[in-house]
């Protein structure tokens, strides 16, 4: 497709549950596809995806979470996954869509599962990036740890070298200062810090056995396989290859809970899959579009059992 070609960006508001999200979208006239970005993300982080998917000819919205981005933050910081699914819910029929296939990271990837879950409804497809009920701890700790290391930089330069130390084997080419600066804010002083609710670091402390609980994610193990047991709709799960967070057996997990689903594997790619590799990331989702969610949804070659 030629760049002028290309499916427009567009920017708006729209009213989640209780507070105002912000979203980009691209309209390609055709299915739509509702993408969530991780916790501590923007929606700015899945913009290349996006516009990908908006050339072949999808309806493609991404959504800056609450407490994320452009949207507001939680006014009595609810950050739930139930808070989370709430917003989608309510944002749907703003978009005109009764129902749309859900595409999650991380975060937004809990929050699609679990709207799948209680809402079905509204849920045509289930796309999954590394991340499923079981996640590796010390992966899942280390990303805090970061979080918790880098509270601010004096440059772009330095997020850039910090995500480096963090993720050695990312492709130089693929952290670009440019497109840094739209997941992050400027701050009065001139430093950058990420752009979210820094509340989400925030464990709850009053659990009986003194674990930690984020307050972000708010459901276990063992719910989020519950939750996965219902889901009827096709499924993908795409995991990068040297993740610490979902490793082979969380997907072989997923895969007897949900038997239906598909799997695939970005190799050189670490838990940020798409920023890490992302033609190589579209390169293992398209397939599983073309098969099970096609820009025509009359089109689908096959169908899921009930």
């Amino acid at each position: 497709m030629k760049s002028q070609d290309r499916v427009p960006e567009t920017t708006g508001s729209l009213r989640g549950h209780g507070v105002t999200l912000r979203y980009s979208r691209w309209q390609g006239g055709g299915a739509p596809i509702v993408v969530l970005h991780g916790g501590g993300q923007t929606r700015h982080a899945w913009e290349d995806s996006c516009a990908h998917l908006g050339d072949l000819g999808y309806d493609v919205t991404a959504l800056d979470l609450r407490g994320h981005g452009e949207s507001e933050w939680a006014p009595n910081q609810d950050y739930g996954l139930m808070h989370f699914t709430a917003d989608v819910v309510a944002v749907l029929p703003q978009l005109g869509h009764p129902r749309a296939a859900l595409l999650g990271f991380s975060l937004g990837g809990l929050v699609s599962l679990y709207l799948t879950s209680r809402h079905p409804e509204l849920c045509a497809a289930l796309m999954l990036v590394d991340v499923a009920p079981r996640l590796e701890t010390e992966g899942v700790r280390r990303i805090r740890d970061f979080m918790t290391r880098h509270e601010s930089f004096g440059s772009l330069d330095e997020v850039v070298a910090a995500l480096r130390e963090y993720n050695p084997s990312r492709p130089p080419d693929s952290i670009r200062p440019e497109s840094l600066e739209r997941n992050l804010r400027q701050r009065p002083d001139g430093r950058w810090e990420w752009h979210y609710d820094k509340y989400f670091r925030t464990p709850v402390t009053d659990t009986a056995d003194g674990a930690y609980r984020s307050r972000i994610m708010g459901l276990s193990h063992e719910e989020l396989l519950a939750a996965a047991r219902t889901v009827r709709v096709p499924t993908l799960v795409v995991r990068g290859a040297t993740s610490d967070v979902l490793s082979e057996d969380g997907v072989r997990e997923l895969l007897e809970t949900i038997p239906h689903a598909e799997a695939a594997t970005v190799e050189r790619a670490g838990h940020q899959v798409a920023g890490d590799r992302n033609d190589a990331f579209l390169v293992a989702l398209t397939p599983f579009l073309a098969r099970a969610y096609p820009v025509r949804p009359q089109d689908a070659e096959r169908q899921v059992p009930a």
